[in-house]
């Protein structure tokens, strides 16, 4: 979908980057078609990622990308949104330029989005009829389902190729739950439980247990990385889709709009200043754990506090979806190929910028355990 954009492709020596590649990608719904243009930037350059971490439409993508051959991912994403658009039955334009993203959000609002979700007409009949735990929910989310089934391989996704993490929030308890492949074979249940967003769908049972969309709880799971055992050095790619930082609101309509971006921007800005001060602490233990003479660091009691040291570097580099033009709390579910076209190309240039900047190149304080990388631009406008 990046097609026919006027940029220079970028090529990456893998063998000069410092350590594993990590793809973390938020939730946001219709805003995850910027994540896709992300992927196919780093795949052009020879980026593959070696570990692909996802919540909600994140770990859509993420699945698309793990369970597909290494030449057909982009294509396999470039379906996908391809049957997510939402071509409203007539159109006005010129004099009603943003008709068709109302009509667009109508439609989907009332009639759901083939091959993703479809009403549910029960959940309408009151707010205490007994729909059933698995059926809760404002949307059936069972062409979805087929949708997956469709394009992604899961053995493949389950044959030892990069690595796939996806977060749900487990209803029972409020926890954060991660489904691994590399603990464990995944299916579609757990990519349909880590976008089961309440009360629009459904939670998912898994082994018994229900599960909600993962960004309740976490929606850029970069922790994950942090507190990997054992921990690798790491490129960390992090995909935001909502925006952290933002303009006081005027009217009620900013108020909405400001209002989904706070709550799913997540909490990466506190999250990564939290693991710079526990890195440079694990590495400053290293330091003074060489200075002490051997038969010191000899004794167990000294061997073990010594263990919580690490010497792993994790670079963030940070992408940001813009905001574009008309842009307003129902972004999420803007599935016209306006929006969608829109947010594809901003991913794509975003990261063939981010790749020719090669921020992680270069020296930097030997306490420092996570280095952050933020773009250039913070909110910049994509082009029509």
């Amino acid at each position: 979908m990046a097609e026919g954009v006027d940029t220079k492709r970028v090529m990456i020596d893998r063998s000069k980057l410092p350590g594993q590649v990590v793809l973390v990608l938020q939730g946001g719904g219709a805003l995850g078609a910027y994540q896709a243009g992300v992927y196919q930037a780093l795949s052009e350059a020879g980026v593959e990622p070696d570990w692909l971490i996802g919540t909600s439409i994140g770990a859509i993508n993420a699945a698309l990308i793990v369970g597909s051959p290494v030449q057909e991912r982009t294509r396999r994403l470039q379906e996908f949104w391809t049957r997510m658009h939402r071509r409203p039955a007539w159109a006005l334009r010129t004099a009603f330029a943003d008709f068709n993203e109302r009509l667009s959000y109508w439609t989907t609002v009332t009639q759901g989005i083939p091959g993703f979700f479809t009403p549910n007409a029960l959940a309408h009949a009151g707010d205490v009829f007994p729909l059933g735990a698995e059926q809760a929910g404002y949307y059936a989310i069972g062409p979805l389902r087929e949708t997956l089934q469709e394009l992604v391989d899961f053995d493949l996704l389950n044959g030892g190729g990069p690595r796939l993490t996806v977060g749900a929030a487990h209803v029972r308890t409020s926890r954060m739950h991660y489904f691994d492949s590399r603990d464990g074979a995944l299916d579609v249940r757990h990519i349909l439980a880590s976008g089961a967003l309440p009360p629009a769908f459904p939670a998912v049972r898994i082994d018994g247990e229900l599960y909600w969309d993962g960004g309740i709880l976490s929606n850029t799971p970069t922790e994950v990385v942090f507190d990997d055992n054992p921990r690798r050095d790491s490129l960390i790619f992090a995909v935001n889709l909502w925006n952290p930082d933002g303009a006081e609101p005027l009217t009620m309509a900013e108020v909405f709009n400001r209002h989904k971006d706070v709550q799913y921007a997540s909490r990466m800005g506190s999250q990564i200043a939290r693991q710079e001060q526990l890195h440079r602490l694990r590495h400053i233990i290293n330091h003074l754990a060489a200075r002490l003479p051997e038969q010191a660091r000899n004794d167990p009691a000294v061997r073990e506090l010594i263990s919580y040291g690490c010497q792993t570097r994790m670079h963030v580099v940070r992408l940001l979806a813009p905001q574009l033009d008309r842009e307003n709390h129902a972004k999420d579910i803007d599935f016209s190929e306006r929006g969608i076209t829109a947010r594809w190309s901003a991913g794509y240039q975003h990261t063939q910028s981010a790749l020719q900047r090669t921020p992680w190149a270069g020296e930097f304080d030997l306490l420092s355990g996570v280095v952050l990388h933020d773009p250039p631009f913070a909110t910049a406008a994509a082009a029509e």
